[in-house]
């Protein structure tokens, strides 16, 4: 999920029939075969259901688009699990979807958000349990507005690398960028669909990714795919913004929002309305906060005295730890210190979430309780789903969640940008270069890995047409889709969204 130097010269090289979506097409998988003669598994199921309140019929297709190097060897096994309302409309929407990591597959999204299908947990910040969990129909999927495209990049889900190709060439933001790029004008080759309104969205990272393909596509080459819109959830664009690291002031500042309306939910704080007091936490973040922050250890007397006295209000925690912290309260700290009194720590994920530590000393969590409270039920959903419903076919583990982060080549080019990673711009170019591209920005207001205020200020940027600019809130976290009420909320703003073309 999370999170520079020069670009790297050459675009990847690809070079492929397209592939044809056939029903039950390959019964084995071919991972063990030689790569000169990998051929693709590609499954169709015809289904129905119903969504947002319309009866639909759609195929969904669950393949893999093969990308070869320059020397026609493959080297990536795209898996795309595509839902298509029939008969075919080469006039509806189509919305390209993944998660972030980077690393995390599509099962969040598909399972618990847009899929037709989503796995049934409590969304009330408690642990999921064991199996069996329900797997139901899922009405707030977006078929009645769009046709939607999951893909899941190399690394996650069912995708990967094939024989010797280097892991240097596919992992990074750019170099992912390219490649999920180049599978997108796949997919509209081979569906027919160049002149269909367009949509690109993603999750956590997949934001990041979503700034990155969409440069790719509309403003790197003159061979533009352009967009309607770009659907952002749980943002993050700037990520030197929101580096826990020693001398950033920004990290203090962006974070404490979403301090303030957890201590607020813990009941360690005291506020008329949630939204009131993020309200409030955000003037004073970035007004009188910041100005303390950045007057470091010139900061003396009744000035720093009344600066500690609101942090503790707004935070929940005690001016005497306040002040031993330095004023500034990192999020790990924070997950810790905010109900240590009562044993328990919050969530990064979903700080509504509370989880009970081997003890109660140290000054950060053993665990994030908000992500071990659900990953066990989208594992099982997810294939559960891809392999019994729609009859994929593999030896390969499902990758939820992988390790290739560790691999990332986080650089895109300019100065110092090992340290400074931003995507933002590329948002900003896009929406002045493409009068019609608008964009939604969803964030739940308990998320502390990508803070509602982070996504705010990376987006408030000069450059960034604010006009096309909508942001949606919602009352739970990261992955605000698990609790009931808000995935309906999210469904019905991507809805409009869409609509509203």
């Amino acid at each position: 999920m999370k999170s520079g130097l020069s670009l790297i010269a050459l675009a990847l090289a690809v070079a492929v029939p397209a592939i044809v979506h056939a029903e039950d097409k390959n019964d084995k998988a071919k991972a063990e075969k030689p790569a000169a003669d990998y051929e693709p598994q590609v499954r169709t199921k015809k289904l129905s259901g119903t969504f947002g309140g319309q009866r639909i019929n759609y195929a969904a297709t669950i393949g893999e688009t093969i990308i070869r190097n320059k020397d026609g060897v493959p080297e990536v096994a795209v898996v795309t699990t595509s839902y298509v309302k029939e008969p075919r409309d080469p006039s509806r929407p189509v919305t390209f979807l993944f998660n972030g990591g980077p690393g995390s597959g599509t099962v969040w999204l598909m399972m618990g958000a847009f899929g037709p299908k989503r796995v049934a947990i409590p969304g009330t910040g408690v642990d999921d349990g064991a199996p069996p969990w329900p797997i139901v129909d899922n009405p707030d999927a977006l078929l009645d507005v769009t046709d939607i495209v999951f893909i899941d990049p190399p690394g996650t889900g069912f995708s990967y690398l094939i024989g010797k190709a280097d892991p240097k060439d596919y992992y990074g933001v750019t170099q992912d960028a390219r490649l999920v790029a180049e599978v997108i004008r796949r997919w509209l080759n081979d569906n027919g669909r160049w002149n269909s309104p367009k949509y690109l969205g993603g999750e956590s990272y997949g934001t990041t990714r979503t700034a990155a393909v969409a440069h790719q596509l509309m403003n790197a080459t003159y061979n533009d795919v352009a967009f309607n819109g770009l659907i952002l959830i749980s943002t993050v664009l700037d990520f030197a913004a929101g580096a826990d690291t020693p001398g950033n002031e920004l990290s203090p500042v962006t974070n404490l929002p979403s301090m303030a309306v957890t201590a607020l939910y813990h009941g360690k704080a005291s506020a008329t309305s949630v939204e009131a007091f993020a309200e409030e936490a955000r003037q004073w973040a970035i007004g009188p906060y910041a100005t303390a922050l950045l007057k470091g250890q010139k900061l003396q007397g009744e000035e720093r005295a009344a600066i500690r006295r609101e942090l503790a209000r707004f935070t929940g925690l005690s001016e005497t730890w306040l002040e031993q912290a330095d004023l500034r309260v990192t999020p790990a700290r924070f997950y810790k210190e905010l109900l240590r009194d009562r044993g328990l720590t919050v969530g990064r994920l979903d700080s509504r979430y509370t989880g009970r530590d081997y003890d109660s000393a140290g000054e950060s969590p053993d665990n994030d309780p908000s992500f071990y409270g659900i990953d066990a039920s989208y594992t099982a959903a997810i294939n559960s789903w891809l392999r019994d419903g729609l009859g994929f076919r593999t030896d390969r583990e499902y990758q939820s969640i992988s390790g290739i982060g560790g691999q990332w080549d986080w650089r895109i080019g300019g100065r110092d940008t090992n340290a400074y990673l931003n995507v933002a711009p590329y948002i900003g170019q896009a929406m002045r270069e493409n009068s019609g591209l608008r964009v939604l920005v969803a964030q739940g207001w308990y998320d502390f890995a990508t803070p509602f205020f982070a996504a705010e200020y990376a987006l408030s940027r000069t450059g960034i047409p604010q006009d096309r600019i909508t942001f949606t809130y919602y009352d739970a976290g990261h992955m605000m889709y698990i609790r009931d009420e808000d995935r309906r909320k999210l469904s019905e703003d991507v809805r409009a969204f869409i609509r509203a073309r």
